[in-house]
């Protein structure tokens, strides 16, 4: 309650704030105030509002101050990157965040217009920048914005730097010890020139694999940029490549925070895809792409008969990285000793795929910044091929340090105009690749814990899975890897991965991001029907376990 009258009195920079805090019930006071919105390698993620546990104009300048005063610490004459997502108040926090840095004596560049997270890690490293800002809350619903930071080598930042950060952070009153000057073009801040979009184009051209193979590219391709960043750069790489029967979903090409027609903004959800299919049936395309909100994530559905079936992120994982391994063999560009990068919750099958190419598999923790941290490693011997995640992130290159739905969609349409030119769908690939390595069902189940009730009863039931447990559904544990501890040299985390009888597994982590748990579902089984029936046993008990 004091927190509330301090911000009553003092929370004047915003007009949107005080109205807010004066209508506020008891609950809403205490959720938005029983704590500090939470910072950590993903940045600040939370609800658009007044209090210090959602995303407003103060709780972003002190995270920008704790910033500051990182950079000024570790840098001489340091510059930050900022760019900007189409959500309700990221122009805004992206000003609020360059005109502290500007007054903390920290040059800044900033995009003329909002462009996606590869672009403004890209930007990070082409400016030699020593930190990088982008005002996104990524695929979450339109009541959200967050703000993601990257380090100089164009990586999301480290658990040490966050830490640190963090405790810059921690160190600030909110009022009185913040820089926050009005943000103006010019003396300390510039834009972005034109020149890093059109190199960070150029390097994208590069990532097909099929080097000088000629094939016909005349695809029928409904796109949606979900009302978000990818309208330009996707449909301009396309282009410029080659692909010209583009057809624009039009409710949701514009940029519109409040995503009218996609309330979940997620090319995982099938309600974010609906208009997309529906203009697919229309135009008789050959293949749906969309892209979320920042352009990091990208969803596709291929032509199924008269309907569109829609690809997990493990399935285009899986398919891209075939694809990629046999074109570079076949063309003689794979490096010496060649890597893949994926997560501890993305398809197994992936490691099996790998092997089969004499590609190393380097399993990382979730999070595209733990694939990015590899590849800065990995660099300067070229062995990196590809990295990718099951919730719909890839990435082929190097040139950026985490997932890029530019490049995943450019690598996309290369991979369907290639097989189509041989007579192959995508959908007959993925059936050679079952049928090789056996059928595999991944699945995701999310369990969203609202306010301090929700934050406390996760946590109770993370305590319950840490005491261990025998079996899901029908399969028993063979073994439980606890991260908590740090395990393969990875940073701790708090997930825990069940390895059970007959190559499947479970995966438990609370989301970085959201209050929510997580619990991934990995069946290996002879038919999709027997997958079927393991995994939903297993989901009924775990409903069980949230209760």
């Amino acid at each position: 309650m004091d927190k509330y009258k301090e911000w009553i009195d003092k929370a004047v920079a915003d007009p949107d704030l005080i109205p807010e805090l004066k209508s506020m019930n008891d609950a809403q006071k205490e959720d938005a105030f029983y704590r500090d919105l939470a910072f950590g390698t993903g940045g600040l993620r939370g609800v658009i509002g007044a209090g210090t546990n959602r995303m407003n104009v103060y709780t972003v300048a002190k995270a920008s101050q704790g910033l500051a005063n990182y950079v000024n610490a570790h840098f001489e004459n340091p510059s930050i990157a900022i760019s900007y997502d189409s959500r309700i108040k990221s122009d805004l926090f992206s000003q609020v965040a360059g005109g502290v840095f500007k007054a903390n004596g920290i040059h800044v560049y900033i995009y003329r217009e909002l462009m996606p997270t590869p672009l403004l890690s890209y930007a990070v490293r082409y400016l030699h920048c020593s930190a990088g800002v982008m005002v996104t809350a990524s695929h979450n619903p339109s009541k959200y914005n967050g703000y993601k930071v990257y380090g100089a080598d164009g990586c999301q930042i480290t658990t040490e730097a966050a830490a640190e950060i963090l405790g810059f952070i921690e160190a600030l009153d909110i009022f009185t010890d913040v820089k926050q000057p009005p943000f103006e073009i010019g003396d300390g801040i510039e834009y972005i020139s034109d020149d890093v979009w059109t190199d960070f184009t150029e390097e994208i051209k590069k990532q097909s694999p099929v080097k000088d193979e000629s094939f016909d590219r005349n695809v029928r391709i409904v796109y949606s940029p979900l009302n978000g960043t990818g309208l330009k750069p996707v449909t301009r790489v396309l282009k410029e490549t080659g692909y010209k029967s583009i057809t624009v979903v039009k409710e949701q090409e514009q940029p519109d925070g409040n995503f009218p027609t996609c309330p979940y903004p997620n090319p995982e959800i099938r309600e974010a895809m609906e208009l997309g299919i529906k203009y697919a049936k229309e135009n008789n395309a050959d293949l749906l792409l969309a892209t979320d909100p920042d352009c990091d994530r990208c969803g596709i559905a291929v032509k199924d008969g008269d309907d569109y079936k829609l690809l997990t992120g493990n399935e285009t994982g899986l398919l891209l990285l075939d694809w990629i391994c046999a074109r570079r063999i076949a063309n003689a560009t794979m490096p010496k000793n060649p890597v893949m990068v994926k997560t501890i919750v993305t398809s197994d099958m992936g490691e099996q795929i790998a092997d089969h190419y004499e590609v190393q598999t380097i399993n990382v923790l979730t999070g595209f910044k733990f694939i990015g941290e590899q590849i800065g490693r990995l660099e300067d011997k070229n062995r990196y091929i590809f990295g990718f995640e099951e919730s719909y992130g890839y990435l082929s290159g190097s040139y950026v340090r985490d997932k890029d739905a530019v490049d995943a969609a450019f690598l996309i349409c290369e991979m369907f105009a290639y097989y189509k030119s041989k007579g192959i769908s995508l959908l007959e690939k993925l059936d050679e690749l079952y049928s090789t390595y056996g059928y595999r069902l991944n699945t995701l189940h999310s369990y969203e814990f609202d306010g301090s009730a929700g934050f406390a009863k996760m946590q109770e039931i993370m305590k319950k899975f840490h005491g261990g447990v025998g079996e899901f559904g029908d399969l028993k544990v063979e073994k439980t890897l606890d991260y908590n501890v740090g395990l393969d040299g990875l940073p701790k985390s708090d997930v825990l991965k069940y390895l059970l009888e007959g190559k499947s597994s479970v995966v438990v982590r609370p989301s970085g991001t959201e209050p929510k748990l997580k619990v991934y579902i990995s069946i290996s089984a002879e038919s999709m029907e027997k997958a079927g029936e393991a995994e939903k046993k297993i989901a009924v008990q775990m409903d069980e376990y949230m209760k």
